[in-house]
């Protein structure tokens, strides 16, 4: 058999695979073929029955991204009428094996037929949990559009276009834009809204923030940061978040500060939760120095910690280590 009796030809998003003879119990799989970012197969097996399978090959990219695919599927005899078997059209629908779609045709075929495989739309899952997003059109279209957005908005930030407002930090000053400032944190709305000197001045005055962690904080804010410099700074964007109410810089943050607790870290960590009402890393700090026992191989960091921290947070340690005396 010819290697053309495997191949299948494509568009952008039409593939069509030409059968010219299949045997009674036969099965045949068809070449890989492209569409969107996966490469697929059809495959057909004929016995009493007729089965058309399509699926996106095996590979990590099918793993991690699966497609979620909206056709339409059909069978067309090559010969005389043309008669065409449609299936009814597949609506979002996750593909990652050879199982998730057989289609069942109980009409005989015999000759010559073409499996007509039109794709309306290819859909990733969204890694934040949200809906899925298409890989075409629109998807697309909408990725490209924020991309530019935010080159923009640093470049502004980065090149002081049309800058309104300066910002004097411990150790220097940089320029911004009142504007995105105001829609990126309601305590700036307010400042530059209502009758506050700020709203009149053309500086701001933030010397609780060294110009490094003023510029990171600032690159958060225009969608501009680059992850090195998220981790250098951690502790005083928290500090930010928290006194101009950036909750998605805080959860960030909060994130982040769950990743990397070690011996080091742990009680500074553990000030932090507590001063920036933070439940989850406060658990963990004292998951770390009770449960696992590691409060033990920092008693003199320890001892330092008891004599600065705030009385309900010692409390709070103490109960928990007189849980950790009663489950021995």
């Amino acid at each position: 058999m010819s290697e053309s009796a495997y191949r299948v030809e494509t568009t952008s998003r039409l593939a069509q695979w030409r059968i010219e003879n299949l045997a009674s119990c036969t099965y045949r799989k068809s070449d890989p073929f492209k569409i969107g970012k996966w490469k697929w197969h059809i495959s057909v097996e004929k016995n009493k029955l007729l089965y058309v399978k399509l699926y996106p090959e095996i590979s990590s990219l099918t793993r991690d991204n699966p497609p979620i695919v909206s056709f339409i599927i059909r069978v067309v005899s090559s010969a005389g009428d043309r008669k065409a078997l449609t299936h009814p059209e597949i609506i979002d629908k996750q593909l990652k094996n050879n199982d998730d779609f057989i289609w069942q045709i109980e009409v005989p075929l015999t000759g010559k037929f073409i499996i007509d495989v039109e794709f309306l739309d290819l859909k990733i899952a969204s890694p934040e949990g949200g809906e899925p997003s298409s890989i075409w059109a629109d998807g697309l279209t909408q990725q490209r559009s924020n991309s530019r957005a935010l080159i923009a908005l640093g470049r502004m930030l980065k090149e002081s276009i049309h800058t309104d407002i300066i910002i004097n930090a411990s150790d220097g000053s940089v320029g911004a834009h009142r504007a995105i400032l105001a829609s990126r944190s309601p305590v700036f709305h307010s400042m530059f809204s209502h009758d506050l000197k700020e709203k009149e001045l053309s500086t701001l005055n933030i010397s609780d923030m060294s110009f490094e962690a003023c510029q990171a904080f600032l690159n958060y804010m225009y969608g501009h940061i680059q992850h090195e410099e998220f981790l250098a700074h951690r502790l005083a964007l928290l500090h930010a978040a928290d006194k101009y109410d950036v909750d998605d810089l805080k959860e960030a943050c909060h994130d982040s500060l769950l990743e990397d607790i070690d011996a080091k870290n742990v009680l500074e960590r553990l000030q932090n939760a507590s001063l920036y009402q933070l439940p989850k890393l406060k658990t963990s700090c004292m998951q770390y120095l009770v449960k696992f026992g590691k409060i033990l191989d920092i008693r003199d960091e320890f001892n330092v910690f008891l004599q600065n921290a705030d009385r309900d947070l010692i409390a709070e340690i103490f109960h928990e280590i007189l849980n950790a005396w009663k489950g021995f």
